[in-house]
């Protein structure tokens, strides 16, 4: 098959990951801008290359003109979670979206394969409107937590490194790390509200700051300097206490001085 070919069909592929990071990456902005804890930490899209075409064709016997009906693996987004319980309310999320279909899911994390791999796997079919028209893209979206994906990427690598015929004295170690992946996930899960309670902490205070700030800048192009100054000294004090209600009480004030301005017509 020719190059330019080849570009042609997979400039689909192309859109349909570049659209969908810029959707669950929104997500994420809504969360944050809501002041709320998002279940997804990161996205990650990626359009697999010719060469890994092929070779997955061959593993498969898959003839080179059925290849696109064939494999669903095309295109993938990646949408890494901090928490597993993370991982069913991204699920949950995908499933009430009206954009895409659901194909397919299996569920690698209650029923982990046996090299110790757990994700999360979503076959979903896309649409996507191209210069020829629309067309409905399969995406295979893999959601797993950061441990996860660590071991998974570690794992893909020797994969690789060794044709698929991973040593058994790495694979035993691989075996026994991923026990200890299973550990850590775990354990991360148990203290789930105090790291949530801690990171919207986070996310309130930083949102809060902004809205002072952008204020604060506001306020340079009407209020004298003197006044500038005393507010800045203000801030400043408050922010190294890291105490939110002082904070938003500040902020309230700086909300009231700034209505008085705008009601002088200033």
């Amino acid at each position: 098959m020719e190059l330019q070919l080849w570009k042609e069909i997979l400039t689909p592929y192309d859109l349909a990951v570049d659209e969908l990071q810029l959707k669950f990456n929104h997500i994420i902005k809504e969360y944050k801008q809501s002041g709320k804890y998002s279940p997804i930490e990161q996205v990650i899209g990626r359009v697999k290359s010719i060469s890994s075409i092929l070779e997955k064709a061959q593993k498969k016997n898959i003839e080179i003109d059925k290849i696109e009906v064939s494999l669903d693996d095309i295109a993938g987004i990646r949408i890494i979670c901090q928490f597993i319980d993370d991982i069913y309310t991204v699920v949950k999320l995908i499933r009430e979206r009206s954009d895409m279909k659901i194909k397919s899911e299996k569920d690698y994390i209650t029923n982990m394969k046996r090299s110790g791999y757990r994700s999360y796997h979503i076959i979903v079919m896309y649409k996507v409107e191209t210069l020829t028209g629309s067309k409905s893209i399969p995406v295979e979206i893999q959601i797993r937590t950061l441990a996860m994906n660590f071991w998974a990427t570690i794992e893909h690598s020797l994969q690789y490194k060794y044709h698929q015929n991973i040593p058994k004295p790495i694979r035993e170690r691989l075996n026994s790390s991923s026990e200890a992946i299973i550990t850590l996930d775990n354990e991360m899960s148990s203290i789930h509200g105090e790291i949530m309670d801690a990171q919207n902490f986070y996310i309130i205070k930083s949102n809060v700051v902004s809205d002072i700030l952008n204020t604060i800048q506001n306020l340079y192009k009407v209020a004298n300097k003197r006044e500038i100054v005393k507010i800045q000294d203000e801030f400043y004090e408050l922010y190294e206490k890291s105490d939110i209600e002082q904070l938003e009480r500040f902020n309230r004030q700086l909300d009231i001085i700034s209505e008085g301005y705008r009601a002088q017509g200033i």
